[in-house]
Order: structure tokens, then C-alpha cells, then sequence
């Protein structure tokens, strides 16, 4: 790498640890400064915050891992996660989560099932499972950016050496910034990603022509429908393909999209995992701003799919005949650090690469700094010292920043691949955290119990379920670890007692979800004649619908433009012009003002 690339590295790295020492005053006030900023933040440096966790080396590796081997199919893998989550998010759920007035998903517990048995054990389970979560993102952000660096640095260290030292140097700004530093890096990460994206996507759309890509790439790699197979048959270019094809368990592409999709409405419905977006909601002015928050975040992630299918088109294209030298050890997780190397102009490279580790930092940073708040305020000081001041808070915030690196570094050590962290913690751990996250939301008497067994079962079955299931691919598991996890929601509430009628009514009266709820509203109508119930399911709904569509197809401007499907382009264009007409009246204009 040139120096000059190098020295815009350095400078980089030096800028955001002096925003940490800089903004550390500010920060160390008190808890809600240190972990929200103050709930002073704009909502739209929130968003773009937001956005910018989401735009790591780790899950870009992976996406263009996924538009090199199922073409513009491949679009569909983020559904996965799953990315329309945020469309829930939008519409109704940040504004629910905002409206609790809490500081994490663990509080949260307490507005929900009161102070009783239940209660402690579901707030424990909660934090268990967030600090799990955490852990497991922080193992793939190691991964990510160990095997990421490896490729570009002069230095002959390993990827396990490197991820160490940029994990480090992100801890230091993380523990003097708090939230102020995380925002405010995710920002300068933003504009570097967005600038390098669209270069990569120019150099993408000159070195490439149409006739180039589709002799490069087999029949079906250019369609994004599907039918009941995939249908993609690799052997003419890269047979390996079709065995990593086959071993990734996506044949047959009808079931394993509808099993996306179940499991994304479900997994949406349930509400934000206790990280990094959960307290990005929290941290928000209001929650009509936590609503627009999570909008604008489907927007900033746009320049993302500029970046993906330009470098998963050129590796197509120029690298197949390195990836087929492979044979059966073929790494597709070499595809972008290739790409960059071999079109990236000196210059460009050093701002592609310092927005490229920013992106680490970005995720790594706000994964950090939500943990170390579950670990501050659901376990020192719920259970340790809960009369301390707030600079000893802020310093044993410091030291549970430390552990949770240390541990992340720990499991970075074991796992072989970006992607069976991602599976693993896609369906495995979040089978276990939906049934009962979405009962918490719409059943009243749903209490304290079902919550912690409900959870307990689906984690501890989740985590086990590749150990007695080996044949059944973590994609088949949801269903599984959904089920176990369901049933004990349901019958350890009904086996115990309702919670406290006053809890409920305070829960119900603050946040004011819809689902079924009507014994508690009676009870709340009874006691405050003026409360108006929340009506508006089938309204958020359409919206949701709505909202999938607009997402979608914004993100398939980028990549229909890049694969020069340019009739599909102009439909995705015009798509997103309509639903965003229909957003605005039926979503936009009547947020309400709490």
C-alpha cells in the first residue's frame, strides 16, 4: 500500500481518538450522557449512525459473497437479518420502545412486568441474552476485520494480530466518548463510505460491459425472480460454487425465501434486540424522532448496495479465474479486499480503507458501548452498588467496555467464517428471542415468567441446537427453537399469576400498543376517561407493506444500475416515488407529537 494511503489511515485513526479525549468531559457527566448523549442528539445523526453500525466490513464481505454467487438473487439474503426490521421500526415500534423513557431492553422489563419474582428473572434473562448477542457481534466484527486487514497492511502480522490492535485502538475513544464519540465517527464513516462507494460503482460501470458480465456469470445469475429451485449452475466458470451452493443449503430457493420472510415478520414484530439499535431508539428526543430515525436509516444505507454489486461485478468478471485456482478451498471472503487492491487508485484507496475500518469502528463501537450499559445498569447497579455515584458508574462503564473486548477477542479466536457467525446468530440465537418478544408487546397477561422461560428455553436450545441437530442447517432451526421457545412463553405465564394490574395499566396507558389488550384498557378507561386506544394495527400494517416495497427498492436502484438492468432500474425508481407518497400521508402526517 502506498504511504500516502497510509498516512490517511494514520489520520484518521488519530482524529477519532482526539473526538474521544475531546468530547470525554461531555460524556462522563452521567449515565444518560454516557450512554444516550443526553437524549440530545437530532435524530437524523441517530439515523445516520445507525445506518453506519450496519455498513461493517463483516456484513459487506458477506453481501458481496451473496451477489457473487446467486447474482442479483443474492439481493434477497439480506432479508435474512431481517433488513425490513427497520420498516417496523418506522411505523411503530421505535415509537413504542421511545415511550418506556429507559435507559436499556432490560429497564425496559421493569415498565412492563413490574418489581416481582418475575420480573428479576425476566430482566436477567434479557441481559444474558443481550450480552450473548454482543459477544457474538463482537466475534464477527473480529473476524471481519482481521482477515480485511491482512490484505492491505505491509506489516506481516495474522488476522487474529490485527483485529487486536484495531480492536484496541477503538476501545480507547469508545470509553472517553461514550455515545457523543460513536455518533460523531459514525458520521465522518458515513461520508467516507458514501464517497468511496460511488467511486468503486463508476470504476465498477467503465471496466465492465454488459457482454463481459453476462459471459462471465452462468444462466439465471441476472434474474432476481425465482422459482422453486435456484436453479444456478456454476460448472462452466467455478464449479466449486455449486458445492459451496450446496453446502449453504439455498437450492431450494422458494422454501428457504418464505422461511426468511416468516421469520422476518415475526422476528420484526418481537422489536429491536436489546443492542445497538434498541439504544439508538432510546437515545432519541422523542418518539416521533425515534420513528424518523429508523427512516432515514433504509436511506443512508443506500451508497452500500452502490458498493456491493460494483465489487462483487468486477470480482466476477476479473477474479474468477484466482477463485477457480482455489478449487475446493475457494474464500469468497477475499473478493473485496481483491477488488479494492486492484482498481483503487492510490489516494482513493486510504479513504476507501479509512472509511472501510471507520466501518468496523462504527459497529464495533456502538456494540461496545451498548453492552457495557447492560452490564452497568442491569447488573452493578440493579444488584451490586445501587447507591453509587454517577463518576463511579462512569469508570466501571470503562472496565465492562474492557471485558466485553477481551471476551469478543477471546471467541474471535474460535470461529472459522464471517458467515457461520452470521447464520448462527441470525437463526439460531434469534429464534429464541422472538416468541416471547412478541407476546411481551400484544398479550396482556403474559407476565414476568413466561418472559424468562420463554427466553431461557429459546437461547439455551438455540445455542444447542447444532450440537444434537448437526444434519438440520441453522435456516431449518428457526422453526424449531420458535416452537420450544413459544410454548413455554405461553404455558409458564398461564401456569403462574397475571402481573400486577397496576403495572399492566401503567404499561398499557404509557406506551400504548395494539394487540389484545382489553382487559387492562377497560380497567385504564375506567380510571382516565380521556385515554384514546391505539386503534391503528391495520393502518401500521398497510404500512409496513408499504414501507418493504419503498425499502426494497431503493436499495435495487444501486444494483439493477451496476448489472445494467437499467428497464428494471426505472421501475424500481418509480416504486419508490409512489411509496413514498403513500408514507407520507398515511405514515409521515400522522405521527402523533407525545
Amino acid at each position: 500500500m502506498h504511504t500516502i494511503d497510509l498516512g490517511i489511515i494514520a489520520g484518521y485513526i488519530l482524529l477519532v481518538i482526539v473526538f474521544g479525549i475531546l468530547l470525554s468531559r461531555r460524556a462522563s457527566q452521567n449515565m444518560d450522557s454516557y450512554f444516550l448523549g443526553g437524549k440530545s442528539v437530532p435524530w437524523y445523526l441517530l439515523g445516520l449512525s445507525n445506518a453506519s453500525s450496519m455498513f461493517d466490513i463483516s456484513g459487506t464481505m458477506w453481501l458481496v459473497y451473496m451477489l457473487f454467487v446467486y447474482g442479483l438473487k443474492g439481493a434477497w439474503m439480506p432479508w435474512m437479518w431481517p433488513t425490513f426490521n427497520q420498516i417496523f421500526f418506522m411505523v411503530y415500534l421505535s415509537i413504542w420502545v421511545r415511550r418506556s423513557n429507559v435507559l436499556t431492553g432490560g429497564e425496559w422489563i421493569t415498565t412492563r412486568f413490574g418489581k416481582g419474582k418475575g420480573s428479576e428473572l425476566s430482566r436477567l434473562s434479557v441481559t444474558v441474552f443481550a450480552l450473548v448477542s454482543i459477544i457474538g457481534l463482537l466475534t464477527y466484527t473480529f473476524q471481519g476485520i482481521g482477515k480485511f486487514a491482512t490484505i492491505f497492511f505491509p506489516w506481516q502480522l495474522s488476522a487474529n494480530t490485527y483485529a487486536v490492535i484495531f480492536m484496541g485502538i477503538t476501545t480507547v475513544y469508545v470509553l472517553l466518548g461514550g455515545m457523543y464519540s460513536v455518533v460523531l465517527t459514525d458520521l465522518i464513516q458515513f461520508i467516507l463510505l458514501t464517497i468511496t462507494s460511488i467511486v468503486i460503482g463508476v470504476i465498477a460501470l467503465s471496466q465492465v460491459t454488459p457482454d463481459a458480465l453476462k459471459a462471465a456469470v452462468p444462466q439465471g445469475w441476472l434474474d432476481i425472480s425465482f422459482g422453486w429451485h435456484l436453479n444456478l449452475d456454476w460448472s462452466n466458470t467455478i464449479a466449486a460454487v455449486n458445492q459451496q451452493i450446496e453446502s449453504d443449503g439455498y437450492t431450494l430457493f422458494f422454501f428457504f425465501f418464505g422461511m426468511i420472510v416468516f421469520k422476518g415478520i415475526l422476528n420484526s414484530m418481537a422489536g429491536p434486540v436489546p443492542t445497538y439499535d434498541m439504544q439508538r431508539m432510546l437515545a432519541a428526543k422523542t418518539p416521533k424522532e425515534a420513528a424518523l430515525m429508523n427512516g432515514i436509516v433504509s436511506v443512508a444505507l443506500v451508497p452500500r448496495w452502490v458498493m456491493v454489486p460494483a465489487v462483487a461485478v468486477l470480482a466476477v468478471v476479473f477474479f474468477s479465474p484466482q477463485l477457480n485456482s482455489m478449487g475446493g478451498n475457494i474464500d469468497f471472503e477475499l473478493v473485496l479486499p481483491w477488488v479494492i487492491n486492484t482498481f483503487i487508485p492510490v489516494g482513493v484507496t486510504g479513504l476507501l480503507l479509512a472509511g472501510l475500518l471507520a466501518a468496523f469502528m462504527s459497529t464495533f463501537d456502538s456494540t461496545v458501548n451498548c453492552g457495557a450499559a447492560y452490564i452497568v445498569n442491569d447488573l452493578y447497579k440493579k444488584y451490586i452498588n445501587p447507591n453509587a455515584g454517577q463518576k463511579t458508574y462512569i469508570w466501571v462503564s470503562y472496565a465492562a467496555s474492557v471485558f466485553l473486548v477481551l471476551v469478543g477477542i477471546l471467541f474471535g479466536y474460535l470461529p472459522n467464517s464471517i458467515n457461520s457467525i452470521t447464520e448462527w446468530i441470525v437463526f439460531g440465537l434469534a429464534g429464541g428471542y422472538t416468541a416471547p418478544n412478541i407476546l411481551r408487546w400484544h398479550w396482556w397477561r403474559f407476565n414476568g415468567y413466561g418472559y424468562f422461560w420463554g427466553m431461557m428455553s429459546g437461547v439455551v436450545f438455540g445455542i444447542s441446537f447444532g450440537l444434537l441437530f448437526p444434519d438440520i442447517s441453522s435456516v431449518n432451526s428457526f422453526p424449531f427453537i420458535l416452537l420450544v421457545s413459544a410454548i413455554t412463553s405461553v404455558a409458564a405465564s398461564l401456569m403462574t399469576k397475571a402481573d400486577d394490574e397496576k403495572t399492566l395499566a401503567s404499561f398499557y396507558r404509557q406506551v400504548r400498543p395494539w394487540g389484545f389488550w382489553q382487559p387492562i384498557y377497560e380497567k385504564v378507561k375506567k380510571e382516565h376517561p380521556e385515554f384514546i386506544k391505539n386503534t391503528h394495527a391495520g393502518r401500521d400494517m398497510t404500512n409496513v407493506m408499504v414501507g418493504v416495497v419503498w425499502q426494497t427498492s431503493l436499495r435495487l436502484i444501486p444494483v439493477f444500475l451496476i448489472v445494467f438492468r437499467l428497464t428494471s432500474m426505472w421501475i424500481a425508481l418509480a416504486l419508490v416515488l409512489v411509496t413514498t407518497v403513500i408514507l407520507k400521508k398515511n405514515w409521515y402526517d400522522k405521527l402523533e407529537e407525545d
